[in-house]
């Protein structure tokens, strides 16, 4: 039976690039010499480290440049609130989202259920395996998918005929 896997997994080795890359464009930049600014990459956590939440956000918007140039959608970045750190430092966490919490693959399931596709979802750990007796039913259901959970970074993989 045709199937394929919907996912949520963003490409770790070029969040690393664009980070480092970020990291030495506020090394270089003048407005942030002798400040606080940085930027730092610990297994899927960013942590931003600023003088002012102005300047964390511009060290945010340098990090959203770097990962678009790079290919990958920021909406994989979850924002944490911003923290009050020793003296006038601020600091900030953002979560690198990966896989599909339990609650969006109800929704993932619901939504094709609702569809009235002759398509079957299952949650498989961080992932929803869908999987119909047509090839056309699962490209109508990647459709559906993409056009209803716009708010979630998917793809798709695995797909078999």
């Amino acid at each position: 039976m045709p199937s394929f896997d919907t996912v949520c997994e963003p490409n770790l080795v070029e969040v690393r690039n664009a980070v480092d890359n970020a990291a030495k464009e506020i090394g270089t930049r003048f407005d942030f010499k002798g400040t606080a600014a940085a930027i730092e990459l610990k297994d899927k956590e960013i942590t931003l480290t600023g003088d002012a939440e102005f300047q964390l956000a511009q060290v945010e918007d340098i990090l959203r440049g770097k990962l678009t140039k790079r290919s990958v959608d920021v909406r994989f970045l979850d924002k944490g609130s911003v923290q009050k750190i020793g003296g006038d430092k601020v600091r900030q966490v953002i979560t690198v989202r990966s896989g599909i919490s339990t609650e969006d693959g109800k929704k993932i399931q619901r939504l094709l259920k609702d569809s009235k596709l002759k398509v079957q979802a299952a949650i498989q750990g961080d992932a929803v395996r869908v999987t119909g007796a047509k090839k056309d039913d699962l490209q109508a259901a990647m459709a559906l998918i993409r056009k209803d959970m716009a708010d979630l970074p998917l793809s798709f993989n695995n797909f078999r005929d």
